[in-house]
């Protein structure tokens, strides 16, 4: 078997007709029967070259599903340079749709390999407005996964952002402040749940995501705290049940009242997610005291005897 520095890319490359219009099927035969013919460390040799220069869709994502199993660092480069449209080849368009695919595989094959050298390549198109969305998408859960701190900055701006045309970039960049878990992020991610939408706004769903983020970056956080008062009288249903679910975190009496007061929310789901958010806190105890308190409707009353008769059961397991 030849040595990586003997290894003749431009004759592999020919046989495999890489680089050709040749139908993508033929191609990924030929690509699939070099794999018992080669080491590892040859192949990936191989694929990184074939990577820059190879043009059709279809083969590049077997090229990259094929790396992203290696996961050798000396596949950064390649990949970063296509997520990155580095170096076209005149043969290809790729403004086409089929290339977003392509493109979206590269970054999570650079996130799998946790190297923070990428970070700045995922900044380059998160922060490039006329990039597609779903690369943004995906470069956004990427620096999550990656943990860089030198992306809050950026990331912070995005969730701030009100400009930004897709919600979703603002969700996945909430999500990545959580997951990085910097304290510098508490204010902007605040600073969401301040905002007045209404019921049906399309942001509410950020806002979720910026309740959980703070969960993750400081449950205790006064100013966190003073949020989550203001969003558990949000005209959402589910942002309530979220900001329900924060509080529990909260070892305090006041944090508790404010549970305590979503059993009588309008809202039946919140109720319910209230009643098993005080179980958490005080145990069997709050349920009884709701079972024989007429103030309480009935949605309350049912969730408390479904835990009750789930508790029962599970002991009589246990015995």
């Amino acid at each position: 078997m030849p040595d990586n520095k003997t290894l003749d890319f431009n004759i592999i490359a020919s046989d495999c007709l890489i680089a050709t219009d040749t139908d993508s099927k033929e191609v990924i035969g030929l690509l699939e029967a070099l794999v018992p013919k080669y080491s590892e460390m040859e192949l990936i040799a191989i694929f990184n070259y074939f990577l820059k220069i190879e043009f059709q869709p279809e083969v590049l994502c077997w090229l990259i599903r094929k790396l992203d199993s290696y996961r050798d660092s000396s596949s950064i480069g390649p990949l970063s340079e296509l997520l990155l449209m580095k170096d076209h080849t005149p043969s290809a368009d790729y403004s086409k749709d089929c290339y977003t695919e392509v493109r979206v595989l590269c970054a999570k094959a650079l996130s799998n390999l946790k190297d923070h050298s990428s970070v700045h390549v995922f900044l380059y198109c998160l922060n490039d407005k006329n990039e597609n969305y779903k690369i943004r998408l995906t470069c956004a859960d990427a620096l999550g996964k990656l943990g860089d701190k030198y992306a809050v900055n950026s990331l912070m701006d995005v969730v701030s952002d009100e400009s930004e045309k897709s919600v979703y970039i603002r969700e996945s960049a909430a999500v990545a402040l959580g997951l990085i878990g910097d304290m510098r992020a508490v204010d902007s991610l605040v600073k969401v749940l301040e905002s007045q939408n209404g019921i049906m706004d399309k942001f509410t769903y950020l806002k979720e995501k910026a309740i959980e983020a703070l969960c993750r970056l400081s449950p205790n956080n006064d100013r966190t705290f003073k949020a989550l008062k203001r969003s558990i009288n949000d005209e959402n249903p589910q942002v309530r049940i979220n900001t329900i679910e924060a509080l529990m975190d909260y070892d305090n009496e006041e944090a508790k009242d404010l549970i305590k007061q979503m059993l009588s929310d309008e809202d039946e789901d919140v109720q319910k997610n209230a009643v098993t958010a005080l179980y958490n806190i005080d145990g069997e105890e709050v349920l009884k005291e709701i079972l024989n308190n007429p103030v309480y409707s009935e949605a309350c009353k049912n969730e408390a005897r479904e835990i009750l008769e789930d508790e029962s059961e599970n002991d009589d397991e246990e015995t």
